[in-house]
């Protein structure tokens, strides 16, 4: 009996659904916020971790792994999330996220399996991912360097200093994925500092650019299923995604980025993912 080649689909919605199940019920035990930012990559994670990345549960810093570094790290719960589906550690860890004496802090961090490197502050993800590609291109190393970032990460002047240099040095080993919710922290992002148009100016950076529903798994798939886009450009993925993403009331809202969740909307969000499942 040969499996239904759509299986692997349904897998990766049903992990997006639990990331943002446990995203929900880990910031509303540790009344923290930025949920808005963990729901709108869910989808990109569940097939990053599925489909894409090389990384082993069982030996999360075996030399040839995949290097994933998640710039937005604010909302590295969403990574908690996957990581402790997939078994780097066990989800009993989930109970002390942004809690005294728990393992998982409010921001990503490398002390946790399966975490490369701690950030927060927006704009340092891209450089440092770019390093690592340096690296292992000098080092003859074949692995991938994936870097995800946020709109709020491509304002900063850091993020284009290093785009440049991955462009100038040819490092096709880089994939950049963009969270393009269009919301960040105060407000939208054309409001702030426009980005548009986005992929052109990257196209005119030297960076092989697509651009792709970042909801759709399927179009997410056969995109990172290319890479890179262009041999010796890096690669550049413009995910287009809804912020506080299968949530009615925090879905395109400026106040789930620091909002916590209450008992109340705790229960409605979590009727709501389950009837859209």
């Amino acid at each position: 009996m040969t499996s239904n080649p759509d299986d692997w689909v349904d897998r990766c919605r049903v992990l997006a659904r639990r990331i943002r199940e446990h995203c929900l019920r880990m910031t509303h035990r540790g009344h923290s916020g930025h949920v808005g930012s963990m729901l709108s990559m869910a989808e990109i994670l569940s097939v990053l971790y599925t489909r894409v990345l090389k990384v082993d549960p069982a030996d999360p810093r075996r030399p040839d792994r995949d290097r994933f570094v998640l710039s937005k790290g604010h909302g590295g719960c969403a990574v908690y999330a996957v990581l402790g589906e997939l078994g780097f550690f066990p989800k009993a860890w989930f109970e002390g996220y942004y809690r005294d004496k728990g393992r998982l802090m409010g921001h990503i961090s490398h002390h946790v399996p399966g975490v490369e490197f701690s950030t927060g502050s927006l704009g340092h993800g891209l450089p440092v991912a770019v390093g690592m590609a340096l690296a292992a291109r000098r080092a003859r190393r074949t692995h991938r360097v994936v870097c995800l970032m946020s709109d709020g990460d491509c304002d900063a002047g850091s993020s284009w200093e290093a785009l440049l240099f991955a462009a100038q040095h040819r490092l096709d080993n880089l994939t950049v994925i963009v969270d393009y919710n269009r919301i960040q922290a105060l407000g939208f992002s054309r409001d702030i500092l426009d980005l548009e148009p986005l992929a052109r100016k990257l196209a005119a950076c030297h960076w092989a650019v697509q651009e792709v529903d970042g909801h759709d798994v399927a179009a997410l798939d056969q995109a990172l299923s290319t890479l890179p886009f262009e041999p010796g450009q890096p690669s550049w993925l413009v995910c287009h995604t809804v912020k506080g993403k299968g949530v009615s009331f925090m879905e395109n809202t400026v106040s789930c980025h620091y909002g916590s969740v209450d008992d109340r909307q705790l229960a409605q969000a979590l009727r709501e993912l389950e009837a859209a499942s």
